[in-house]
């Protein structure tokens, strides 16, 4: 991923000195667990643990000859226990493993320290959207459906919306995490030829991993296209939560805006606009997500017992999905703390239809007092189609009707345009959610 849109900590992860630090950890771990047994010298398992060290400069010049990068690592690995006078111990490196038990279950390492870093961004954007809904409980806005004004809502309940469905994909993202959480040591095919199913779940142990049940060559990639579809619904969640911002911020709805500093310019043409970049940045990256979403399932179908069509891809798809989620929540959850609210522009278009948002509430009232419903509604949608079309005050031409008069006293009537009525469950939902 380009340095415009990393994060420092979770860059790390992905550099070419981290990937073959944790390849060098399987390998000590392995010769750790095989040294125990007995299968190889202690001594060699001692020097590979204290001794061995690997470049990533080193590991490149080799594999530009070699063309094979495990190869390279085991060779700079080597090299680097010969010269310090290791080298009857370092003929016991890579002993009886094949490529990619080292690099799947290396890979895992990498995916579960790049899991925590996400899981310690989705809470903390739970956080400021459970704050923030908090703030605007009862505040009434304007619900919308087809984009067209349906009923009253509150702010409050647009946001803790917003942080239900982020604590729906924290949960997604633990189970993709764990599932992702397991190493292989199992051989060429996955059959142990040269290493004991005990001496994987030893090796998985000390690395903190489960292994594998079963395997070919690789762990199988069901797990990586969860993962990576798991971010990619994230993903996907930011996006709305953008969208919806960068809606309320236009100029003919203006009920919120992103934060916009002093020095913040919006236009190099247009002094006056204040554009919501930070929504369209985030729409635009979860785009990026879905797309690497649709790579992981490809790679799923391998030929036989594995090919190295997967490869490629994952060098790609797991930094750069990675490393987008955690840029994404960072500018999501600033964008939810900074988001600017202007509740009276919301009373504002609430009220702008002359009471159009009540006809439902209306219906019910007229067919609760005795009138058929289907008269009803005939009534109330002439009503509200010629308020709509003559800019009248709805409210005001239902009550000069003297057939809904001689049903609802003007108390009742004014009980139907009453905006608490419509919110007076919110509590209850905040419960549901929130708890007590």
């Amino acid at each position: 991923m380009i340095e415009r849109y990393t994060r420092p900590a979770m860059g790390r992860i992905w550099t070419e000195e981290t990937k073959y630090r944790y390849w060098l950890e399987v390998e000590s771990a392995a010769s750790t667990v095989l040294a125990e047994d007995g299968v190889i010298p202690l001594g060699a398992a001692q020097a590979i643990a204290q001794h061995a060290t690997v470049s990533a400069t080193r590991v490149q010049a080799i594999e530009a000859e070699v063309k094979h990068d495990v190869i390279a690592f085991t060779t700079a690995v080597a090299e680097s226990l010969n010269a310090q006078g290791f080298s009857a111990e370092s003929r016991w490196l890579h002993y009886g493993l094949t490529s990619n038990d080292v690099v799947d279950t290396a890979q895992a390492l990498q995916v579960k320290e790049a899991s925590t870093i996400i899981c310690a961004g989705l809470v903390a954007l739970m956080a400021v959207l459970k704050k923030r809904a908090i703030e605007f409980k009862h505040t009434p806005t304007i619900g919308r459906t087809h984009g067209i004004h349906a009923e009253p809502t509150t702010f409050g309940l647009k946001l803790l919306n917003w942080y239900a469905e982020t604590g729906r994909n924290l949960a997604r993202f633990d189970a993709a995490a764990e599932d992702m959480r397991v190493g292989k040591l199992s051989g060429a095919v996955g059959t142990f030829g040269h290493l004991k199913p005990e001496h994987e779940e030893r090796i998985c142990a000390r690395l903190g991993l489960k292994p594998a049940p079963v395997a070919t060559q690789v762990i199988q990639r069901d797990r990586h296209a969860a993962y990576i579809s798991t971010l990619a619904i994230m993903g996907s969640t930011l996006d709305k939560i953008a969208v919806e911002v960068r809606h309320l911020q236009r100029t003919e709805v203006r009920e919120a805006q992103e934060y916009f500093s002093e020095k913040q310019k919006g236009s190099s043409a247009m002094p006056h606009k204040k554009n919501p970049i930070t929504s369209e940045q985030i729409s635009g990256l979860a785009r990026v997500l879905r797309g690497n979403a649709q790579a992981a399932f490809e790679n799923i179908a391998l030929w036989h017992e594995r090919d190295i069509s997967h490869s490629s891809v994952e060098r790609v798809i797991f930094p750069d999905s990675t490393i987008l989620m955690d840029y994404l929540l960072a500018k999501t959850t600033d964008l939810i703390d900074k988001l600017l609210v202007y509740p009276e522009r919301m009373k504002k278009n609430l009220e702008s239809t002359g009471g159009l948002i009540f006809s439902g509430q209306l219906l019910l009232d007229l067919t609760e007092a005795g009138m058929l419903r289907e008269d009803a509604y005939r009534l109330v949608q002439s009503h509200a189609m010629r308020s709509w079309k003559d800019d009248l005050i709805f409210r005001e031409e239902v009550a000069n009707d003297r057939s809904i008069a001689d049903l609802l006293s003007p108390e009742k009537l004014a009980h139907t345009f009453d905006y608490m009525r419509q919110l007076g469950n919110v509590e209850a939902i905040f419960k549901r959610v929130l708890g007590e």
